[in-house]
């Protein structure tokens, strides 16, 4: 772990962090190469769009209705257990599906299945993941730093992964993405068993489950701020992320490639994921997030515009990593900024309904987006999902000057900013 510490990154001068990152990063990977050929696998295996959609759909939608009761329960328990809990379970479904895969009787049926198990696996996963960070590191002005190193090393694997997974898949098969998926689980959860972790405070008043649910969306819904990132989130999710689940019909029928293609496709993605997370790391403030955001959806927007355009591969690639940028520094700097301002007793509700937001709209964008696709083609359904995103980008700008005003005092009274 000394070459984290010679980094200079505040977050890094937190053991358990280091500890995190490591192990993440390795399973990271895998995790980003198995979406590459599960999305590859239903492609060859129905040549459907639409198919697409119903295994994406199937993956996401636990997050929409279980996420806001996986927030109670990781305000109310062990963030860390949590975490060990469902890394364990997402090995299982990861070798599962390696096993139905090397056997050669994988159908459709049992990707559905397990992606499915997988999505109530990241529906208790995702907000614990995002409210356990906090607890990693020891001076809360890192926190900003850690939740962007975090958005580095989730797109610095998004552009390994699915670059190395295109490689597997040409040439010994989809299974062994899978297998190694499962394998790397190992590395997250010898991290988080090396942890040092404080003992877990139970709440002394936890009251009905339900009850905090709607404590929860109350405190979202009627703080202008938080409500007008869970919608713009919300809609970028629908709209704007409707491209991982079509590249593999522009990688093979627009494009003429095969599964090199679309893992070269989804490195671009990632290369300019990874550059929108590194320029967030490197941000000294949290001045300015706002106008960030309302500039990442434009961003998305015009590259799903462009990339739908496009019928050269080159250029299918440049503007790939106008997707990936737009997309990581909306996701990223939203979560930044929920993150810095959530009371800290509400941080694992927030964190759900961020997290239902944002996951929770894909499935049901992805179906919708599998449906248009098979009506009009994929590219005019993203056409259209990139004047959505600009659109939203354009709602958000105006509402700035508001927020602003009401979130300054927070960060003064929080020691972000120095009083005035």
């Amino acid at each position: 772990m000394t070459i984290f510490k010679q980094l200079q990154i505040p977050a890094f001068r937190s053991k358990n962090y280091r500890l995190f990152f490591a192990g993440q990063g390795i399973s990271l990977i895998g995790t980003w190469m198995t979406q590459l050929a599960t999305v590859w696998l239903v492609y060859d295996l129905t040549n459907s769009p639409l198919m697409l959609g119903v295994v994406g759909f199937a993956s996401q939608i636990p997050s929409f209705f279980l996420a806001p009761l996986g927030g109670v329960f990781v305000d109310r328990f062990s963030r860390y257990r949590t975490l060990i809990g469902t890394q364990i379970m997402a090995m299982i479904q990861s070798l599962a599906l390696a096993t139905l895969t090397l056997t050669g009787v994988i159908q459709i049926w049992h990707i559905i299945a397990l992606s499915l198990l997988q999505g109530f696996i990241n529906a208790l996963d995702a907000p614990a993941r995002q409210a356990f960070v906090p607890e990693l590191v020891e001076r809360k002005d890192d926190l900003a730093n850690a939740i962007a190193i975090n958005s580095t090393m989730i797109n610095g694997a998004r552009l390994i992964g699915p670059a190395v997974g295109g490689l597997l898949i040409a040439r010994v098969g989809v299974a062994y993405c899978f297998l190694i998926d499962g394998l790397s689980y190992i590395a997250v959860l010898a991290g988080l068993l090396a942890m040092t972790v404080k003992p877990w405070k139970i709440p002394g008043n936890s009251g009905n489950p339900l009850q905090k649910v709607k404590e929860g969306f109350v405190y979202a819904f009627n703080f202008q701020p938080i409500r007008a990132i869970l919608l713009l989130s919300a809609l970028v999710s629908l709209m704007g992320l409707q491209n991982t689940i079509l590249v593999p019909v522009f990688a093979e029928t627009i494009l003429k490639g095969g599964a090199e293609t679309l893992g070269f496709l989804m490195a671009a993605s990632g290369l300019g994921a990874l550059a929108g997370g590194i320029y967030l790391a490197t941000r000294q403030t949290i001045l300015g997030i706002g106008k960030l955001i309302a500039i990442a959806s434009a961003i998305l927007g015009c590259g799903l515009i462009a990339f739908a355009l496009s019928r050269f591969l080159p250029l299918s690639l440049f503007t790939m990593l106008f997707v990936g940028l737009g997309t990581i520094l909306q996701i990223a700097a939203s979560n930044t900024f929920l993150q810095t301002i959530v009371e800290e007793d509400k941080r694992g509700r927030l964190m759900s309904l961020y997290t239902m937001s944002f996951l929770g709209m894909i499935p049901i964008g992805n179906l919708i987006g599998g449906v248009i696709a098979d009506i009009i083609g994929a590219p005019n359904t993203l056409i259209i999902d990139g004047i959505a995103c600009i659109i939203g980008s354009i709602f958000f700008s105006r509402q700035l000057p508001a927020l602003r005003k009401m979130v300054i005092p927070i960060y003064e009274q929080r020691g972000i900013l120095a009083r005035k």
